[in-house]
């Protein structure tokens, strides 16, 4: 099991302090206060110090999820701050477009950097040996889409597809900042849209699911992970390529362990003893050191 974290030279990120279920982060040239229950142990600066750097502080109180936890509020401006603004993800060149939501997200989730990379990397390896051919990519609960354009940016003909609309207008924003094109954006439930792939026997090379714990497709279907999660996974392994393919598991839902995913991984696409995967969790380390863990995940390379 391997502990990943962002790349030193993405300089338009920082987690600058984390403690109290709180974090303090800089993106680009902003800086915000949110909510983040995994910090448990005490901030290293006062709170004075947190407010004197902040712009902007979401204040949960808006509702609670199906999972009883509070997932809305609102945000408090400390500082003068535009409401949208652009941070660059530097080792690969890709802008991406922020904004604070009612749901304390801010169109990045960053410790996913290292995951971009695994794309990117793989990509670029099957695109240097299909000769050609073209590379599909699907992105899975693709969100604003970074993990898309490091597909994109690497030369594969990419599928980006989330169930809300809004989203995807985001992603295809961030797209045009960063100066690519040519992304198939769908609006749709996931596990519909993968069933229908596998009875059309479409393939790919490859595929990245970040699967949230609960959620609703665009018609109203109804997303769990743990009654959808190994189904998906199973027609997964249908659609996915044999060789010169790869897959990213990302899960943030809390209970799952990265062994889990790996083991659930294994089982469904009936993988061999000695599979290339690697497992283990994301994970954002402040300036003063602490270590953040925020997701875990299991990747298939082949």
């Amino acid at each position: 099991m391997t502990f990943e974290t962002p790349s030193t030279a993405w300089k338009d990120y920082e987690l600058i302090d984390c403690g109290d279920f709180c974090k303090l982060e800089r993106f680009g040239k902003y800086v915000t206060i949110r909510p983040e229950p995994k910090a448990l142990w005490k901030k290293s600066l006062p709170d004075a110090e947190w407010r004197r750097m902040a712009h902007t502080e979401f204040i949960p109180g808006g509702g609670f999820s199906t999972a009883g936890q509070q997932d809305s509020g609102s945000w408090k401006t400390l500082r003068k701050m535009d409401q949208q603004w652009p941070i660059v993800y530097q080792p690969l060149h890709l802008t991406l477009r922020m904004g604070m939501t009612s749901f304390k997200h801010v169109g990045v989730f960053p410790e996913q950097a290292p995951n971009w990379e695994f794309i990117y990397s793989n990509t670029s390896r099957i695109v240097n040996n299909a000769g050609g051919a073209p590379v599909k990519v699907l992105n899975l609960f693709a969100y604003t889409g970074a993990a898309s354009l490091a597909a994109r940016k690497a030369g594969a003909d990419v599928t980006h597809l989330d169930s809300v609309r809004q989203v995807v207008t985001w992603a295809r924003q961030n797209m045009e900042l960063s100066r690519l094109d040519g992304i198939r954006w769908i609006v749709e439930d996931a596990l519909k849209f993968v069933r229908r792939e596998a009875r059309r026997g479409n393939v790919y090379q490859g595929i990245m699911l970040d699967p949230p714990a609960y959620g609703h497709g665009p018609d109203g279907e109804k997303w769990k992970l743990d009654d959808c999660l190994y189904e998906m996974l199973c027609l997964v392994g249908q659609i996915l390529a044999p060789k010169d393919s790869f897959l990213i598991l990302n899960l943030y839902a809390n209970g799952y362990s990265s062994l889990l995913a790996d083991t659930a991984l294994r089982s469904a696409l009936n993988l061999k003893k000695d599979a290339d995967i690697e497992c283990g969790e994301l994970v954002l380390r402040d300036s003063f050191g602490k270590a953040l863990p925020l997701s875990v995940f299991a990747r298939l390379k082949r």
